[in-house]
């Protein structure tokens, strides 16, 4: 969904985006599209200068339809034919995003694979900048479930090793700038496995009355 914010300085030509993506939802749950429950909230975000997205089909499973969300092509293209185990049929089926497709926080920033760098599209600490492109803003909370297999039962230090290597791209490394939530699939909403703030796994055992969503 797209909504426009209440400021009044924000370019027009630039709003500001926010993409929703819910598992198990079926298309009437949401007030806006017709249901009997009450979701108004959401359909402020649909009324209020914002549109509603009549085209887009979920993939049977929640990893594929994360990647044609993400990416805006069919999950095979994007490397998610099934789920997020490399099946050993080739790319379509490799479990993790291809480097080869953009997601659209990529986009936004216009951090394209394959596009001409230099030194100026990197920070400080080797981390692409947004100097270049769209100049906008990019954050993702929740689950990400694009990037290879983490077992649930996986340690700490087991995650932080295996972040961020080829076959488990996260996504501060696909064009977000600040990420909070899981990198993997199910499990516990009092005690997330797989749970990272940025580029660091969330060790400390979560407070009573915390609850992921």
């Amino acid at each position: 969904m797209k909504s426009k914010m209440n400021d009044k300085s924000a370019d027009p030509s630039r709003p500001n985006i926010i993409i929703i993506l819910a598992d198990d939802l079926g298309f009437s749950d949401v007030g806006c599209f017709g249901s009997e429950i009450e979701t108004p909230n959401i359909d402020s975000l649909a009324s209020d200068g914002g549109i509603r997205f009549t085209q887009m089909y979920n993939c049977a499973r929640c990893c594929p339809s994360r990647a044609s969300l993400l990416t805006g092509v069919y999950p095979h293209q994007a490397g998610i034919g099934h789920m997020v185990y490399d099946a050993g049929v080739g790319p379509a089926y490799q479990g993790f995003l291809r480097r080869d497709v953009a997601t659209v926080a990529e986009m936004l920033k216009r951090e394209c694979p394959g596009a001409e760098e230099n030194a100026d599209d990197f920070d400080k600490d080797g981390r692409k900048s947004a100097k270049r492109g769209g100049g906008y803003a990019t954050f993702m909370a929740g689950k990400w479930h694009v990037g290879s297999e983490y077992p649930p039962d996986a340690s700490h230090e087991w995650v932080q090793n295996t972040m961020g290597d080829e076959t488990h791209p996260t996504p501060t490394q696909r064009g977000f700038d600040k990420f909070y939530g899981t990198l993997g699939g199910g499990g516990s909403y009092y005690q997330p496995p797989s749970l990272v703030r940025d580029d660091g796994v969330v060790k400390e055992v979560m407070p009573e009355g915390y609850y992921y969503t």
